[in-house]
């Protein structure tokens, strides 16, 4: 059951696995991206290690608040908001679950948003796991082929819109790993008629550009951290995962062959096995 509660002036929605009485795990999640896209039975999974897990929608995304008034921003305006916001918002959230404190985990925005949430806030992590993320965007700027879909103009068609998930996921997929074009065409379908708004997920993207590097702001961070990455990941290159692990003093750095900018299912019991040894030390 997705439920919405009122954090830092706008209202967040988030939906939970596993029993309150597990230890608190928050699953941040990227750029344009839903609750949603923390697959369920991934979900299910780490609940079943002991964590009672919370995933949410950033604002702009899903069904939390959108920036509506703020439009698309245009090249040298200021961002209407920054990764700190969200970071804010992250924090906030975790009061309204009644959390003084959580194992933190994010992919890529959500990396950052976590690696943000340590530095702004760090009683409230017990640890940290940044997944397919980076201390800044000019550290492992993408590929040029995965440039090219980041900034290909959205279809507003729904058809259009799946057919363009398929081409996107094609090029940063893992290419380890089959390509599931069928599930990739359900999963766009629901974040369809769950929220379509390109513009939120534009003015995201501002908020990565504006918010700078953490390099050296992530050299203060004293929790437990993992850092996961995929060697194949041609949107944010395993050189971001290397600088994050680099950054934040004892951090532990496991890579992937073959797993781009995705979780594979097939790799989702070593990544359970490697936040739960994290979260249960």
């Amino acid at each position: 059951m997705t439920t919405r509660v009122a954090v830092n002036g706008i209202e967040i929605a988030y939906e939970s696995f596993g029993s309150p009485t597990g230890r608190p795990l928050l699953l941040i999640m990227g750029l344009g991206a839903q609750l949603i896209h923390w697959d369920e039975r991934l979900c299910e999974l780490l609940a079943e290690q002991g964590h009672h897990v919370v995933r949410f929608d950033n604002r702009d995304t899903g069904l939390s608040t959108h920036l509506h008034d703020h439009g698309v921003p245009s090249t040298g305006s200021p961002s209407p908001y920054l990764l700190d916001d969200l970071a804010d918002d992250t924090a906030g959230l975790m009061d309204a679950l009644g959390w003084s404190s959580a194992h933190v985990v994010g992919a890529s925005m959500g990396g950052m948003i976590a690696q943000t949430l340590a530095i702004r806030h760090p009683a409230r992590l017990l640890t940290l796991t940044s997944i397919m993320s980076t201390p800044g965007p000019a550290i492992a700027p993408p590929a040029e082929a995965a440039a090219t879909v980041l900034m290909t103009r959205p279809p507003a068609d729904r058809e259009a819109v799946l057919a363009q998930a398929v081409r996107t996921w094609s090029v940063i997929g893992s290419p380890g790993y089959e390509l599931d074009r069928e599930k990739i065409v359900m999963m766009a379908g629901l974040a369809f008629d769950r929220c379509f708004d390109p513009a939120g997920t534009a003015r995201q993207l501002a908020a990565i550009m504006a918010s700078g590097d953490r390099t050296e702001a992530l050299a203060g961070v004293r929790v437990p951290t993992l850092v996961l990455h995929g060697e194949a990941d041609l949107l944010v290159p395993l050189a971001g995962g290397q600088a994050t692990a680099a950054a934040i003093p004892g951090a532990r750095l496991v890579t992937y062959p073959g797993m781009g900018h995705d979780l594979p299912a097939a790799l989702w019991p070593d990544i359970v096995a490697e936040i739960t040894k994290l979260t249960g030390a």
